[in-house]
């Protein structure tokens, strides 16, 4: 059996291009001797030209981050037992392992007000060891511990927030050991999102540790196009809701920034819901899919103590999970849709190793075929292309071209990895 040799493009990091200060500039996908079956349209289709513009350089987030928050399942409901008990069960259920590495405590974790010294404090009822010995247990066990704060007076939970407190409260959380804060927009005092937000950046920046920063500013004033250079990942839409009407919609408005995201900083579109009941199994597919393709967060956001087998195998399958974490960093997107209301999707991105990760999305309300066409991804019609589905983990074809399609239910989603291949490179081994 010959060996499938992929196209090749040289598709080369922009992180090659330093500029003053190690900054990225330039587009993170970039061409030297383009093949002949590639379509001039390629680059256009998947554009990164606004990746990497004063991009932060702290040097985390080079794929987007994965893990657990507490909000979307036990929201104000949290105490050290629970963050304890998840951080034994990413690890026992072999999830840490797939790459969830970060248990983030959400909002209420604080007392009510500051103490004496204007110090943030843990609610002693809930967090009686404090965050400093519930941080040493997460990193006990290899993962991360996460907290969160707001860019305003109070959080969206009227704890205090961190609005005028940057330096002490970053050098407190750095004291902890905290490895990622997430960083909200509630009790701002109307003060624009791009004043606020940079001076926690540099609170973290000096607090002697490298810490994830995660702006949760809700898209509020388009933050791919300034935060970039202010943090590792930008909230781009209002919270997300365990529904198929709110998952939808949200992904359609992080599609928007695409070009804005890769190593370093990327497009949040908000927590993972699967798992917390409000959509069918195939709905969360979907959602988790295309939450993969685009390269967003992977943050479960239900009780990873007590899942469902089919929880589960969504969260797990190693497959998807590898398409997120793909080195080259390009968000996938939607290129084409059909239908009424373009119900019937195809959403896809280029992967490292020259290969395409594409994804029929049916949004309709009966089960249809849906078409990849080559010329809709950027390949000439001529070019062979071998698919392989990552849900049913089989090949379904080495040898599809100029289109590919496949019968999709209603709120589901095929994921494939497509290799595409020539004679004349088949026959070099």
């Amino acid at each position: 059996m010959s060996k499938i040799i992929t196209f090749s493009v040289i598709l080369c990091l922009s992180a090659l291009a330093i500029a003053v200060a190690g900054r990225v500039v330039g587009p993170l996908l970039q061409f030297q001797d383009k093949p002949s079956f590639l379509r001039p349209t390629f680059s256009r289709i998947f554009d990164t030209s606004m990746y990497g513009t004063l991009q932060l350089n702290n040097g985390l987030a080079q794929t987007p981050q994965m893990g657990w928050n507490s909000w979307n399942f036990f929201a104000c409901d949290i105490n050290e037992t629970v963050i304890k008990e998840t951080a034994d069960a990413l690890i026992s259920t072999g999830l840490a392992d797939l790459g969830y590495v970060h248990v983030n405590i959400d909002d209420c974790w604080s007392s009510p007000i500051r103490n004496s010294e204007g110090q943030l404090v843990p609610d002693p009822k809930t967090f009686p060891s404090g965050i400093k010995a519930l941080a040493d247990y997460i990193h006990g066990k290899g993962l991360k511990l996460g907290i969160y704060s707001d860019a305003g007076v109070f959080t969206c939970q009227v704890r205090p927030g961190s609005l005028y407190h940057e330096s002490d409260d970053a050098k407190l959380f750095a004291s902890w050991d905290v490895d990622y804060l997430k960083y909200d927009n509630c009790y701002n005092l109307g003060i624009p999102p791009k004043e606020r937000y940079p001076p926690m950046r540099e609170a973290l920046n000096t607090s002697g540790r490298t810490i994830f920063y995660s702006l949760c500013e809700w898209g509020v004033d388009d933050p791919a196009l300034w935060a970039g250079k202010v943090g590792n990942s930008w909230r781009t839409t209002d919270d997300i809701n365990d529904s198929w009407a709110s998952m939808t919609t949200i992904a359609d408005l992080n599609d928007k920034w695409a070009s804005y995201a890769g190593p370093g900083g990327w497009n949040d579109p908000d927590m993972l819901e699967v798992g917390n009941g409000g959509m069918s199994y195939q709905e969360y597919r979907a959602h988790f899919s295309i939450w993969a393709l685009m390269k967003a967060p992977l943050l479960i956001g239900c009780d990873v103590r007590n899942m469902t087998a089919e929880t589960y195998e969504i969260l797990s399958n190693e497959e998807v999970i590898a398409v997120n974490q793909d080195s080259l960093g390009v968000q996938g997107r939607k290129v084409n849709v059909s239908g009424t209301d373009g119900v019937y999707q195809v959403w896809a991105g280029p992967l490292s190793r020259h290969r395409l990760a594409v994804a029929l999305w049916n949004r309709g309300s009966t089960a249809k075929t849906i078409t990849a066409k080559w010329e809709a991804l950027g390949l000439q019609s001529s070019i062979s292309v071998s698919v392989r589905d990552l849900w049913q983990h089989k090949l379904v074809t080495d040898n599809a071209v100029s289109s590919f399609g496949a019968l999709v239910d209603a709120h589901d989603c095929h994921l494939y990895l497509f290799t595409p291949q020539t004679e004349s490179l088949r026959n070099v081994f």
